[in-house]
This record gives structure tokens, sequence and C-alpha cells, in this order.
């Protein structure tokens, strides 16, 4: 494990796969203090908790759709570390399939995950954040909070909603020293499909004849796409901010690069830099294509402090 100069204490959500397992050991080898939550990390995640744990990273059981336990999970990083430097909101749920075929309730809990979740873990952290003066919140939304694509009516609903509360926070704690950034991923291999719920009202599926098979042409599609032997043939463009804390707008784009993606978290000093090198697969939707590159690079122009951008 290296030195750290400089050692964060930060929070991950969603860590038992993914992107949130990716981040949580990345940064803990970086000499980092991590904290990786997830529900029931001693019956069903048992196994990913116990390689996390060997790293070393701090495991600590997190559902992010019950207020009291979002609580007690930040009190007890408070309580053993002493501060909570870096919240990431990454515990995610995506629903696949005809928009009027998935009920009021999975619409629900849609929204609860992805949306109030980040909601209910920001009103947990924001207080502590506060009163220190400094802190540092990231959400990871996705693509879709930007474009919008046939059978992620509600998905895309939640990414939305969170972005815009993500951007939000970022101009009503302008001047506190508390940071509000947003990471928006691409196709990533994460348990986001096989997880993936399928609309409950199948009459109302079936009505759409073939379209309805939407979601399984959708589930095929990303997951040839995420396919190893296909990795040498995805196009990526590589995008490194040298200062999202200085965005206007703190939207980055990336993709499923996991052996390459490096985090350096913002140092206790001012100026206070957050580093992120992410990929964008921007060639993966190409019908998306031009538009999803430029909302990247116009997102990027904004900040005159942003290192170059490179194609791979």
């Amino acid at each position: 494990m290296p030195e750290n100069p400089d050692p964060q204490v930060i929070l991950i959500t969603g860590t038992s796969s993914g992107i949130g397992r990716l981040a949580a050991e990345t940064l803990a080898r970086a000499g980092h203090s991590v904290y990786a939550s997830m529900r029931d990390p001693s019956l069903r995640n048992r196994e990913v908790a116990e390689t996390l744990a060997k790293i070393p990273v701090r495991v600590i059981d997190l559902d992010v759709t019950q207020t009291e336990s979002v609580r007690h999970a930040v009190q007890t990083v408070i309580d053993e570390a002493g501060r909570l430097d870096v919240v990431v909101n990454n515990a995610g749920h995506m629903s696949i399939g005809i928009a009027e075929a998935f009920t009021e309730a999975q619409v629900q809990q849609q929204m609860e995950v992805n949306f109030l979740g980040p909601v209910r873990m920001c009103r947990a952290v924001l207080p502590h954040m506060r009163q220190r003066g400094k802190g540092l919140i990231i959400h990871v939304t996705s693509v879709v909070g930007r474009v919008l694509f046939p059978a992620c009516a509600f998905y895309c609903a939640s990414k939305f909603a969170l972005e815009a509360y993500a951007e939000v926070l970022h101009y009503e704690l302008s001047g506190l020293g508390v940071e509000s950034v947003i990471v928006e991923p691409g196709p990533f291999p994460t348990r986001l499909l096989a997880n993936s719920p399928e609309p409950a009202d199948r009459t109302r599926a079936e009505a759409y004849g073939g379209i309805s098979q939407l979601r399984e042409v959708f589930a095929d599609t990303f997951s040839k796409f995420l396919h190893p032997s296909r990795a040498r043939t995805r196009r990526t463009l590589r995008m490194r901010s040298r200062n999202l804390s200085a965005c206007r707008r703190e939207s980055v784009l990336c993709g499923p690069c996991a052996g390459q993606t490096t985090a350096r978290l913002p140092s206790t000093s001012t100026p206070r830099p957050f580093r992120l090198r992410c990929y964008v697969v921007w060639a993966c939707w190409r019908w998306r294509k031009g538009l999803t590159l430029r909302l990247g690079i116009s997102a990027l122009a904004e900040n005159s402090q942003l290192s170059r951008l490179q194609r791979k």
C-alpha cells in the first residue's frame, strides 16, 4: 500500500460490483481510507465484502432506500475516522422495458434508489461537511442523464433528476467549501443488466407487439458490446481534468476501461484539486455519437483550467 501524504476518508455506495467496487479498490490502493457500503455484506455479498476487506477496505452495511440505514452508516464513518471527506453516490438500479408496462411500485423503487438514495446521503453528510467547511460529493449518474433511449424511460428519468439535484447543490454549496460534482458513465461492466427488473404488467407490454422485445434487444446488444472479445474494437475518448472543482458544470463522461481508471482525490490544502481520468465510449450508439461527443466537449470547454482533450 503506497504512502499517501494526504489521505482522504471516503464513503462509497453500491460497491458490490462495477464502478463502485473498482473505485473502492483503486482509492484504497492509493492510500485513502475507504468505506465501501453495500447491502447484506454478511450474506449475499459476503464474498465481495471479504475480498475488499483484504485490500484493506472497511465494508459497512448500507441500504440507500432506508433513511435510518443511511444515517447509521454515515455516523459510523464519522465516529471511527473522525471525519468524512468524500462521498460517492454510486448505488444504482436500472429498469428496462416498455414504460407503460412498469407499475407505479416499480417506478417508485427506481426513484428510491437512483434519486432519493443520493438525496438521503446528502442530507446525512452535508451538516458534517458544512461544519468542517470542506467536502466533496461525487454523483455517479449516466450518459442517459443527458440523452434518451427507448426502453429506459424511468432509468433516464431518475438520472435526469439526479443531475438536476447535483447541479443545484453545486450552486447552493458554493462558498461553503463543499463541492458537488457529476460523473456520467457510458457502458460499463456492472450487474445493472443482470439485476434489471422487467415490466410487471405483461399484458400492457405484449400490447406493443414486437416493440415489447426492446428489453431483450437492449440487453443482448449491451452484453455483446461489453464482451472481452470486443475490447480492442471499442473507440474511446480520453478526458483528463485538472480542476473539476472549478467547473461551472461538472459533467464528465466515462466508459468501460476499468483497468485504466484512476482517481486522485482532493487535498486538504488550498487549492483542493480533484483529478479524474476517465474514458468515454462514444461510438457504441452510432446514431447518438455526435450528440454524446458534443456534450462531453462542451462540458469540458467551460473550464479553462481543464487539460487537453486527447483521442486514444
